[in-house]
């Protein structure tokens, strides 16, 4: 495949940019994924997908799933999960003074401090309605002059009941005019961050690339998928589940519905390599721009890592292993989670400062996802006997073959060249 026929080697198009930044600002954090799944993603299936195609929704959360062959339980089904929630704060509590003391959920309190927040708040007197509070930030000390001298020196850290939401509030009443806002505990607290383009090329950051960016790779795979003419004997279904962040709830459910009979979640991972602190953890070698990510170990089935591998190594897309022990930490999990028997793995793409507002991507890693699943799914639709192939075809190691000495201290490409 010649370059000019390989986006994964070119910028991002500002349209599939924007289609990226849209969804990834959509505020949908646990529990009220709507406004990405209905909002953004929903009108998007409906500008490609075919009209024999469904869209599958759920009573208890707000995920969905694209189904390519809705209702034919004979075809072999595929599902790709990314998944819509984001981790937010909360209100816990309002104090005499105003000031709103918020939990931090999975955001170290560090993190946090001093950035603009949207908080979304369900009118008392019309359930069912939510405002947005703008034009908050995030605090914990007030200035560095009213913290101690072991904080001023990093010695000491902030903890998690310290951190609070500031709306300027002033004058008489403090704590009433909070309540009269109809804020109460429970309340939403999300980044008000969306992406931007970065400094390096191909770059870009802002909050909630965790998972967005699943989602928004799920849906790109549904577009090709389409204007590809879709799928002749494997049932594809694009979900966007709920509730990852807590647990992987959300995933489950859509497994345990549909009952896949192979299953890959698609989530952000880490930039090892740029990690600081970790060099004496000997972290496996993942790097941002270096391509897509793909789980080995945990319920990984090494024959769906092979179909993916070879449609990577096929089209000159690149791949990086992520080794993954007890639990590979995605929605990959949702099959076994649900216990149903698919084969399953995890790809991503990886990032830097997750759980953070300046969490950083790469868009090619992003393309090399989006089109080595695409070049996955059409590989698997050539397979003449899919349901077979993943029944016979386990790794059998008691068959492996020796392997000695090379006999040589050179790369093998050297070794090729000399021969």
């Amino acid at each position: 495949m010649s370059e000019t026929q390989a986006p994964w080697k070119h910028p991002m198009p500002d349209a599939q940019f924007s289609l990226m930044r849209d969804i990834l600002a959509a505020p949908s954090p646990v529990g009220m994924e709507a406004a990405m799944t209905y909002g953004v993603l929903k009108p998007q299936f409906e500008r490609f997908a075919p009209e024999s195609w469904h869209l599958h929704q759920f009573k208890g959360n707000a995920g969905v799933v694209l189904d390519t062959h809705p209702g034919r339980d004979d075809m072999f089904k595929l599902m790709l999960i990314g998944h819509a929630d984001k981790i937010r704060m909360q209100v816990r509590s309002v104090g005499d003074d105003g000031k709103i003391w918020i939990n931090t959920d999975s955001f170290l309190p560090t993190v946090l401090i001093g950035h603009e927040v949207k908080l979304f708040s369900e009118d008392p007197e019309q359930p069912g309605q939510y405002r947005c509070l703008e034009g908050g930030t995030v605090e914990a000390l007030g200035a560095i002059h009213f913290s101690d001298p072991a904080m001023r020196s990093g010695d000491k850290g902030l903890k998690k009941e310290q951190i609070y939401l500031d709306l300027q509030i002033h004058g008489e009443n403090k704590k009433q005019q909070v309540l009269n806002l109809g804020v109460r505990p429970g309340d939403s607290v999300i980044f008000d961050r969306p992406i931007r383009k970065g400094f390096s090329p191909d770059t870009f950051y802002g909050a909630y690339l965790d998972n967005g960016l699943g989602c928004f790779v799920t849906a790109e795979i549904a577009r090709l998928i389409a204007e590809a003419g879709g799928t002749e004997q494997v049932r594809v279904m694009f979900a966007i589940a709920s509730y990852e962040e807590i647990g992987r709830f959300g995933s489950r459910v859509l497994a345990g519905e549909l009952k896949p009979d192979a299953l890959i979640g698609i989530d952000v991972n880490h930039d090892y390599v740029a990690a600081p602190g970790i060099g004496d953890k000997r972290m496996q070698p993942l790097e941002m721009g270096k391509g897509l990510t793909m789980s080995v170990g945990s319920i990984a089935s090494e024959q769906l890592n092979r179909v993916i591998t070879q449609a990577a190594k096929t089209h000159d897309i690149p791949l990086q292993r992520d080794i993954v022990g007890v639990d590979t930490g995605t929605d990959g999990m949702a099959g076994v989670l649900a216990s149903v028997d698919c084969a399953a793995t995890s790809i991503g793409f990886p990032i830097r400062n997750m759980h953070t507002i300046s969490e950083t991507g790469n868009t090619q890693d992003v393309l090399a996802a989006i089109h080595a699943l695409t070049y996955t799914i059409q590989a698997l639709d050539k397979i003449p006997d899919l349901g077979r192939e993943f029944l016979d075809n386990h790794p059998r190691l008691d068959n492996a073959v020796p392997l000695t000495h090379q006999g040589s201290d050179k790369p093998d490409a050297e070794k090729t060249k000399s021969a």
